[in-house]
């Protein structure tokens, strides 16, 4: 649903005033100014009160604000859950009862002037495309705006994001490109990685060049740019039968980094099989976000014991069992309390995975196209067709043979 002009629907508790505006100017009080009874769009404190005054409503009708995410409200009402996700004046809900969201649509209705826009198909750019057998969300139609405005439509398409031997570094000495074009093309990709993991390390490799970028970094963008020509309608499928089972994926390039010898951190998140947070940052010390996750998901009523954390290195899970720290290992004293700490608590399982099953390899470093395709796939990024494909052959069930026929 969407508010209609739902910054006006926020009461201000602050002192504001306005200079007369053109047109409601006073004949008799030319030297005075409006005092604001309401919030206005512009004004700082506007959004702000527009989430005091939809949150104050929520909660009074019963609504639990989540412990980590303050935009989300969850009703639970006899064995039904109702589940309000805002942004802005747009919210997004849905339960377990027809009978429960059909409640609260009117409930909002009364309270503020709505428009309902029906299933969620479309919503900040991304698609969304959903089934009795799971959802499937991508972003082709923004994804062929960016090419079209970067003029690289008529590209030659790549199969991977990155070259396996690109070493990117500050190229003091290569050719300037213009920075404007070169932030707007990465800041443009950084909105595409919201729903493409696979091209999370190529963008945030380039994004660490934005201040001088050269000819090399620029060949490197435009080489994701082709890279998305061949696959715009890659996203991310959801399957609803799917266990609720937590595991985490962390690696890292150990000094990777040409100009500092900083590393670059890589984990990944999935519930049961589907994909549900990612990361690739370049940082001194990597703090699991699974974590974070576990909170989050206790907010929907989902209790996780110890969440396996399937790293590929032997010896750092033996330096985060080992309640003794050599002299040799001071240097990542800071990461390992991190973990072992929460080992001992009982948080985190630490589980040693081979290099090929390591899912967080793909954010750490450009990887040939057999080994990108694999893990690719493995974190569930596929295209539209592929779960066509699948259905055609009946390794998923029937429900959703017509709906995607009709998009075919």
């Amino acid at each position: 649903m969407d508010v209609k002009s739902a910054i006006l629907n926020g009461f201000i508790v602050e002192e504001v005033y306005v200079r007369q505006p053109p047109g409601f100017e006073s004949a008799i009080f030319l030297d005075r100014v409006y005092k604001l009874r309401k919030a206005l769009y512009g004004l700082k404190q506007a959004s702000r009160a527009w989430y005091a005054r939809l949150k104050s409503f929520l909660l009074k009708s019963g609504f639990v604000m989540g412990s980590i995410d303050k935009t989300l409200f969850l009703l639970s009402r006899g064995g039904d859950t109702l589940i309000v996700q805002i942004y802005v004046d747009d919210i997004i809900f849905g339960g377990s009862s027809h009978a429960l969201v059909s409640s609260f649509a009117e409930q909002m209705s009364r309270e503020f002037e709505m428009s309902l826009m029906g299933e969620l198909q479309f919503f900040l750019g991304l698609q969304i495309k959903q089934g009795l057998e799971g959802t499937f969300v991508y972003q082709a139609k923004y994804t062929r705006y960016i090419l079209k405005k970067f003029n690289m439509g008529d590209s030659k398409p790549m199969t991977t994001p990155m070259s396996a031997n690109t070493a990117l570094d500050a190229d003091e000495d290569g050719e300037a490109v213009d920075q404007k074009k070169f932030r707007g093309m990465i800041g443009s990709l950084l909105y595409l990685t919201a729903i493409r993991p696979d091209i999370q390390f190529a963008v945030c490799l380039c994004a660490h060049y934005q201040a001088s970028p050269r000819t090399s970094h620029h060949q490197v963008v435009k080489r994701i740019f082709r890279y998305l020509k061949f696959t715009p309608e890659l996203g991310l499928w959801y399957s609803s039968g799917s266990s609720f089972s937590l595991r985490g994926f962390s690696d890292a390039d150990h000094a990777g980094c040409r100009i500092d010898r900083k590393s670059t951190s890589g984990t990944c998140q999935l519930l049961g099989t589907s994909l549900v947070s990612w990361s690739s940052r370049k940082q001194a010390i990597a703090a699991p976000s699974f974590l974070w996750m576990k909170a989050t998901l206790s907010d929907f009523g989902l209790r996780f014991g110890r969440i396996p954390l399937l790293v590929d290195s032997t010896s750092a899970i033996s330096v985060a069992k080992n309640p003794v720290l050599h002299s040799r290992t001071k240097h990542i004293d800071v990461r390992f309390q991190f973990l072992r700490d929460h080992y001992e608590k009982g948080d985190i399982d630490l589980v040693h995975v081979v290099s090929t099953n390591q899912l967080a390899d793909i954010f750490t470093k450009p990887l040939e196209f057999d080994a990108f395709t694999r893990l690719r796939g493995e974190l569930g990024v596929t295209g539209w067709r592929c779960v066509y494909n699948a259905l055609i052959k009946g390794e998923i069930e029937s429900q959703w043979t017509v709906f995607i026929a009709l998009l075919v």
